[in-house]
């Protein structure tokens, strides 16, 4: 066994994708994908699923695919993205699942405003989801 299975500690640091705050398990994809709701910007979608553990901190799960740009590029846009949730610019109700895709647009966004242009983005999109008439999954 090692410090990923047990989740231990190592170096201060834990080893345990939940504890990180990131989805790492494609079923945890697919559930936010097909049970959660969806808002879209012209840069980035953003899918959300409550998963009812109210105690639990939020998750995210990143999508960039090939058609964002070169590996450099991807990498930086979800560098991006996490620092904009790490950093508190962008908030989630505990207990939510999330799952972020960027859409092509989202690397000349991250090339033209940077850190504060990613983190406005999401920023609308997570305060859609506050806006009643918001679609559900189903709805999109």
């Amino acid at each position: 066994m090692d410090a990923r299975t047990t989740g231990l500690v190592v170096g201060g640091r834990s080893r345990s994708p939940s504890r990180r705050g990131r989805l790492s398990r494609s079923a945890d994809f697919d559930r936010v994908f097909r049970q959660g709701r969806s808002q879209g910007g012209r840069e980035l979608i953003l899918y959300v699923f409550p998963r009812g553990d109210d105690q639990s901190p939020p998750r995210v799960g990143l999508s960039v695919s090939r058609k964002v740009g070169s590996a450099v590029e991807r990498n930086r846009v979800k560098r991006l993205v996490r620092e904009a949730f790490s950093s508190g610019e962008v908030t989630l109700p505990p207990g939510t699942d999330a799952v972020v895709v960027a859409r092509p647009e989202a690397r000349a966004l991250a090339e033209r405003e940077g850190m504060a242009g990613i983190a406005r983005a999401l920023g609308e999109l997570v305060e859609r989801f506050g806006e009643p008439g918001s679609p559900a999954a189903g709805e999109r």
